[in-house]
């Protein structure tokens, strides 16, 4: 897959500066001394074509290999005076209710800032015309627009988190409502989204402590205060799944359990029924052997001369009372 450059721009004192030739500004830069920095963004590169801006920005290859690669958890690497990124972007799916992942690298520099991008769920071209029209964050530089980047991807968070609250609290209040049937796999597909977002951002917290702790590499007391309010946030986001997967384990426990109910309470009813097909069919039986001298096959009385059997009426009379009878107690019992 072709390198992409999305865009590349110098950027001086907050302000965008075209950027023709990566190599070339950045030397001179560094020439003037000047706190201008470059941001160049990337999507899926490849290897071969890579080359080229790692070779300009003297990236670290380890940092490339992770960058090639792809699949990598959240962390934060230092690479001689840069630092490697990786971030998990989530983006929620509102017709399926599903929860997508991309995957989002960072490279620091002192005088650039690298973005690479993998999959659909990590746009970054809304943030960067949102810092380019108030460049305040641009004006800290490089730092500037790294925690721009992370607190951006934190907020996804939070409304994501949100989204999942909501189809949560559909389904508890579904599983607890008559006359509303909630499938199991509805339950566990829930549960594997809210697990897809704790694989993204459950991992960041560690890069945010290294960020606020007493090392942090952060060069302004401002910067840190919003790195430590981009950590607040994603410990929030953090427990409020952590809650949200133990909830949906109950849940699921509990529709579980409310399926083995109705399946006993059908059972019951079978056993009631079939309790009471029995019984006749066990009186029709022993009459069906035709023993001779049974007294219930001559009992007769005679009407105006004529001699009338009603052995047969009888038992059928038999049959019926005793499964009326099966019948009221099973209702009473509640098995019917």
């Amino acid at each position: 897959m072709p390198l992409v450059i999305v865009d590349q721009a110098r950027y001086h004192d907050g302000r965008r500066l075209p950027c023709r030739d990566i190599g070339e500004e950045l030397d001179a830069i560094r020439a003037e001394g000047s706190s201008d920095f470059l941001w160049i963004g990337m999507k899926d590169p490849s290897e071969e074509t890579f080359d080229r801006v790692s070779g300009a920005l003297h990236l670290h290859s380890l940092a490339i290999e992770d960058s090639v690669v792809g699949d990598q958890r959240p962390k934060l690497e230092r690479y001689g005076d840069g630092y490697f990124l990786v971030l998990r972007p989530l983006r929620y799916i509102e017709e399926t209710s599903d929860v997508e992942s991309g995957e989002l690298m960072v490279f620091l520099g002192p005088h650039s800032l690298v973005t690479v991008r993998r999959g659909e769920a990590a746009p970054l071209a809304g943030l960067r015309s949102r810092l380019e029209e108030d460049p305040s964050a641009l004006e800290h530089g490089p730092w500037g627009v790294f925690h721009a980047i992370i607190d951006h991807i934190v907020d996804q968070y939070l409304a994501i988190e949100d989204e999942l609250q909501v189809d949560l609290e559909e389904i508890e209040e579904r599983i607890f409502s008559a006359g509303h049937e909630v499938s199991s796999e509805e339950i566990y597909t829930l549960k594997r989204e809210v697990l897809e977002f704790k694989r993204a951002a459950n991992p960041l917290l560690r890069p945010m402590v290294q960020l606020v702790g007493d090392a942090t590499p952060v060069p302004s007391e401002e910067l840190r205060l919003r790195f430590r309010d981009v950590k607040d946030h994603l410990s929030l986001v953090i427990d409020n799944t952590e809650s949200q997967d133990r909830l949906l384990t109950d849940v699921l426990s509990a529709h579980l359990a409310q399926v083995g109910v109705r399946q006993n309470q059908d059972m019951r009813k079978i056993s009631a029924w079939a309790a009471m097909a029995a019984l006749p069919t066990m009186i029709a039986g022993v009459y069906g052997m035709n023993f001779e001298g049974m007294p219930e096959l001559d009992m007769s009385i005679s009407v105006g001369g004529r001699e009338i059997y009603y052995g047969y009426p009888l038992v059928l009379l038999l049959m019926v009372l005793a499964c009326v009878g099966l019948h009221r107690l099973f209702t009473r019992s509640g098995w019917l």
